[in-house]
């Protein structure tokens, strides 16, 4: 059975697919995105650059009538000995009754995988923002990937499309445009941050990278240097 009803969601020209001409180890990126009544974004992202790098980004984005978090995914693998892990449910929002809804519940999954839950430290965020206590963040091996991962990866899924079943569809205007400034806020903090661009780059050249990160990746978030401009 189909849970949703997806259908395609536009992908600028030139950034659903990218071939790298730089360097010794050639590179391709694909994205692909959707959309159905439930979530507004569904994107998706594939880097294949042989053994030396291998990633793949996913964040779905709810419409903006659910307060649901976002939910975001990460796995990255270079030169098939470094292998990291990113799964969380990204809240919008760090009041108490929000974090008791949507992020307790997910204490359950980081118990049962203690291997997968290893603390490591963010060079580049702060854990505190758009990230919950609970997500599962590591650096593990290949075996592992292939086993640990893919059911943690099922588990949460699964606790995801359970609490939006669960979830009651906001109807006032004042309450949606909250989630409308929550998730635009999200983008611009993860495209002032996104320690991907520098790969982006040199990969595929800083103009391209640029576009692909405030058009696609995050097309809510307004470029640094246009916000500067308009001061």
């Amino acid at each position: 059975m189909q849970r949703f009803t997806l259908e395609s969601r536009p992908i600028p020209a030139g950034l659903e697919y990218q071939v790298s001409d730089r360097g010794r180890n050639p590179a391709t990126i694909q994205s692909w995105c959707y959309q159905c009544p439930e979530f507004r974004k569904i994107r998706y992202t594939y880097i294949d650059a042989g053994a030396s790098a291998q990633i793949f980004n996913s964040v779905i984005y709810p419409s903006h009538n659910y307060d649901l978090p976002l939910l975001g995914i990460d796995f990255l693998s270079f030169g098939q000995v470094k292998n990291l892990i990113v799964m969380d449910f990204q809240p919008l929002f760090q009041d108490e009754a929000y974090l008791r809804k949507y992020i307790h519940p997910l204490q359950t999954l980081h118990d049962k995988y203690p291997d997968l839950a290893q603390g490591l430290e963010m060079k580049f965020y702060d854990a505190n923002q758009y990230f919950s206590k609970y997500l599962l963040f590591a650096k593990t091996d290949a075996e592992t990937v292939k086993t640990r991962v893919f059911e943690a990866f099922k588990d949460y899924l699964n606790l995801y499309w359970q609490m939006l079943g669960e979830a009651e569809p906001l109807i006032d205007q004042s309450d949606i445009q909250r989630i409308v400034k929550a998730q635009k806020d999200y983008d611009q903090y993860s495209a002032d941050r996104d320690p991907a661009s520098g790969l982006f780059s040199s990969y595929f050249g800083h103009e391209w990278s640029e576009r692909f990160l405030h058009e696609f990746l995050f097309e809510d978030a307004v470029p640094l240097a246009a916000s500067a401009a308009k001061k």
